[in-house]
């Protein structure tokens, strides 16, 4: 992993903490997440709303879903405009779409939290 990488990764777990988020881990609900804890939070989310669309470990699905290993697209957004394109997501329409196929808000699961998406970008970052 990456300094870089490492470093907004900390960033996120210390900025869930001081804002009284929770993340996988801490179960007296005072110890700040891990890197770790986030990292599997993000996992279980991307599971449960992205998997569908790009797979197991980002692979992508030919005809759904871009893979997001080694994505320039994700290594050029921060972790802040990650977390917003994946909460709006892009019409088919989008002139920047460059596959032709909606990615539905939130991956189609309104029920994602913002923390779940933070965590999912901690988890991409892992893939990159």
């Amino acid at each position: 992993m990456s300094n870089r990488r490492l470093i907004l990764m900390c960033a996120l777990a210390l900025a869930l903490a001081a804002c009284g988020g929770r993340a996988a881990g801490g179960d007296d609900g005072r110890t700040p997440p891990t890197v770790d804890d986030i990292v599997a939070q993000g996992l279980a989310a991307y599971e449960g709303s992205c998997l569908a669309c790009h797979a197991e470990g980002g692979i992508g699905v030919e005809g759904l879903g871009r893979p997001l290993t080694d994505s320039d697209f994700i290594r050029g957004l921060s972790d802040e405009e990650l977390v917003t394109f994946i909460q709006v997501g892009r019409d088919s329409a989008d002139p920047e779409n460059t596959s032709g196929i909606a990615m539905p808000a939130n991956g189609g699961n309104p029920s994602l939290t913002t923390e779940d998406v933070e965590a999912i970008v901690a988890y991409l970052r892992t893939l990159n």
